[in-house]
């Protein structure tokens, strides 16, 4: 940021001359400079027919000083014209409007004149100035010798000079930065394409931001100007920094592929710019954002994922007219799900939630979104005969349970109820679904519950192991209903995550908080787990944990260097001590792993229709989980925290999952 500072200071060098002189000199300069302003912004709140008029009545009076010039220069004196001549200068303005209006001199804006508007200008110039020298024949014609030869030649000369010079100073001068915008450091545009010259248009039109020009990858483009501005290689940012205190860099690239995209903003992470851009082609299209709506880079941007577009049939056959049932649904997950559920017309959706607030807004947003009836219920999910009533009321067909606590230092430090909520709720979720006769449960599990080493994965283990339980119940009664899990990582901005914790953070000006630099996690985008969720419980047989392909692990250290970088600011250490936001080591919290897995054995994790979603079934029996359960309810009960972790953490050690083949 350090050129960025030294660009405006020699920017903003005009303005601190009155800091340097005093008295009468200070105050001089003040009054002209507010004169100024005050012109300038009077001149600019015009309406644009006002210019029009005024620039008209301008080059009126120019090319006819261009005419009296050019017979000055002819005579080397101050030329006296006779009536006859003065016919003649009046004549050049009245032959050379039209030319200037057909040609669009008076559809430009001044202040975004582009330099090859000069051509344009010179075209229009040379045509005002045949048509002027006809008028001159014909009065030659008619026997009146009053123009010279040379006169003509003269005009056209002097009358380029004057109409495209005072264009163009009046843009260098009169709609020069102001100071409020020097100070808010100049803009790139990358991408030159539709999309970026009316971002260009529209920011420019604001009048808040400069833009210095363009980036673009097309070297059909670099070196040319669109929209008035320059296109420059991609290459060329850091010196553009460097000359023009670059702050900012929009992407205006809507209809890009998610992997190009990935490799320009890991790109420009390096450099010490914000980088923001515009939404994809799809939502311009469906109308969620305007051209000129620019939104924050999101982070899974720079994970490397590359999505697979959702299985329309598998939704459909999830959701379409059929009532479903989501727990935890005012929750980051369960939220999601609801908006993907909501968008495919289901007969009833039922959102069932403990926490008042997150129920409110939840349900609100969605009866502005879709017909299908909407059903709040505000329980939570060890409240088991509220589940049945919910159950037996809206005959659910599908059930999602999203409830759960997650965050693993605090259900670390609330050990019975993490249990309790956790393990009791989902048993009394699973039992509840399997009696009311829903066709298709779908648990939402997680990859700590693999080899867990805290409370909170342990929780989710049992979960698991219920389901499989009810799974085999419903088998062998032959219901034909159908248990799953679907296990995944982390899902970027979701509520207690490291996402939004980092952002707060970056936003107070650090520091960053990190447990561990070695720590590393897999992520992946809501929307994208809420779509895999519900295509993998249209997958299930029955007793299946679904497995989310969830890409390559992230370094926890390197996620919250990106994050800093997005923002614009440079990362504070050794090698850069003058960094803006430095990165400190807390040390790892109780129950955290330095790396997580989604598989006990990543070899028997085997393929479904669905590229993104792998399926794997637990081995060994599970009608230990019965009595289990009761040894631990008891525990509980006797809110005895020891007994309660040595029987949470003795039962999951026995089963662990085998692949089958789909």
């Amino acid at each position: 940021m350090g050129a960025a500072k030294a660009f405006q200071g020699r920017a903003l060098a005009v303005f601190e001359i009155s800091k340097r002189d005093s008295g009468g000199a200070t105050f001089g300069f003040e009054f002209t400079l507010a004169l100024f302003e005050r012109f300038r912004s009077a001149l600019g709140a015009l309406p644009r027919s006002a210019k029009r008029v005024l620039l008209i009545g301008f080059d009126g009076l120019t090319l006819a000083a261009a005419v009296w010039v050019s017979y000055s220069l002819r005579f080397s004196a101050p030329f006296i014209p006779t009536p006859q001549q003065w016919l003649l200068i009046v004549a050049a303005p009245v032959v050379a409007v039209p030319v200037f209006i057909r040609l669009g001199l008076y559809r430009a804006v001044i202040r975004y004149l582009p330099e090859r508007a000069i051509w344009t200008m010179l075209q229009a110039m040379t045509l005002a100035a045949l048509a002027w020298v006809a008028v001159v024949f014909v009065t030659e014609m008619a026997g009146n010798g009053i123009v010279p030869r040379s006169v003509p030649f003269f005009y056209w000369m002097i009358g380029l000079l004057f109409i495209a010079g005072s264009r163009f100073a009046a843009k260098q001068f009169i709609w020069a930065p102001r100071e409020d915008q020097l100070k808010s450091g100049q803009i790139l545009i990358y991408g030159a394409g539709e999309a970026g010259s009316q971002l260009a248009v529209a920011l420019r039109s604001q009048g808040r931001r400069l833009i210095a020009g363009f980036l673009d990858d097309n070297p059909a483009l670099q070196g040319r100007d669109v929209a008035g501005l320059r296109v420059y290689a991609p290459d060329y940012l850091g010196q553009l920094i460097t000359n023009f205190g670059i702050q900012e860099v929009i992407l205006s690239m809507p209809s890009v592929s998610s992997a190009e995209r990935q490799r320009i903003v890991a790109t420009l992470t390096r450099y010490p710019v914000k980088i923001r851009t515009l939404p994809h082609i799809a939502d311009l299209l469906a109308g969620k954002y305007l051209v000129n709506q620019i939104r924050e880079i999101d982070i899974d941007e720079l994970l490397g994922r590359s999505s697979v577009p959702a299985d329309a049939e598998l939704l459909g056959e999830m959701i379409r007219g059929r009532s479903i049932l989501i727990t935890g649904a005012g929750g980051s997950i369960g939220s999601e799900l609801c908006r993907l559920v909501a968008r495919w017309s289901p007969e009833r959706l039922v959102l069932f939630e403990q926490n008042e607030f997150a129920l409110y807004n939840i349900h609100r947003e969605l009866a502005e979104q879709t017909d299908a009836p909407i059903v709040p219920v505000l329980a939570s999910v060890t409240d088991e005969p509220a589940l049945r009533r919910a159950l037996a009321a809206n005959a659910v067909d599908v059930l999602f349970h999203a409830a759960a606590h997650k965050h693993v230092p605090l259900v670390e430090a609330n050990a019975l109820e993490g249990m309790r909520n956790n393990v009791f709720g989902s048993l009394a979720v699973t039992r509840a679904a399997f009696e009311a006769g829903v066709q298709q449960f779908v648990l939402i599990s997680s990859d700590k519950a693999v080899r867990p080493t805290n409370v909170m994965g342990a929780t989710k283990r049992w979960a698991e192991l219920i389901m499989r339980h009810y799974a085999g119940l419903a088998e062998a009664a032959g219901t034909g209903q159908r248990f799953c899990a679907v296990r995944f990582g982390n899902v970027l901005g979701s509520n207690g995550s490291v996402v939004p914790l980092f952002r707060e953070q970056i936003a107070k000006g650090g520091p960053v908080t990190l447990t561990d630099p070695a720590m590393t996690r897999y992520f992946m985008s809501i929307h994208e787990a809420a779509e895999l969720i519900v295509q993998a419980g249209s997958l299930s047989n029955g007793g299946d944990v679904f497995l989310l392909e969830m890409g390559a692990p992230v370094r926890i250290a390197d996620l919250a260097r990106n994050m800093i970088q997005l923002a614009g600011h440079t990362v504070r250490d050794a090698d850069n001590p003058g960094g803006s936001i430095e990165i400190i080591e807390v040390g790892s919290r109780p129950g955290e792993k330095l790396f997580e897995e989604l598989f006990y054995d990543a070899t028997s994790a085997y393929p479904t229709r669905h590229p993104k979603i792998l399926r794997a079934i637990g081995r060994g029996s599970v009608q230990e989980v019965p009595e289990a359960l009761l040894t631990l309810e008891a525990a509980i009960k006797r809110q005895d925290e020891a007994a309660a972790r040595a029987q949470l953490f003795a039962v999951i050690t026995e089963s662990a999952p085998v692949a089958v083949l789909v």
